[in-house]
């Protein structure tokens, strides 16, 4: 099964246990309540499939590209939010 195969409205629940710091299930709780629990966590697991896979895509284009210079991220950043002017960070 592959990640985009991962639907909700289609792909069947499983109940699995993991242990978490009490510190952080009551920050999730305070958040969402006792019953908005196991969405949360999905939400955060599916956003963390997203940044692996974006970082194994990444580093494939670097293995075959190089890996950008600063000139060219810097392009890049100007091309998405423009020129920012001297002395401020983007």
């Amino acid at each position: 099964m592959s990640d985009s195969d991962l639907v909700p409205e289609s792909d069947p629940t499983v109940s699995v246990s993991v242990s978490f710091h009490a510190s952080v299930i009551d920050s999730v709780r305070d958040r969402v309540g006792k019953r908005g629990v196991s969405p949360y966590v999905e939400a955060a697991v599916r956003r963390q499939i997203e940044r692996d896979n974006l970082q194994a895509m990444i580093q494939a284009n670097e293995e075959i590209h190089g890996a950008l210079t600063p000139e060219e991220i810097q392009a890049a950043r100007e091309e998405i939010y423009g020129a920012v002017p001297r002395g401020e960070v983007a």
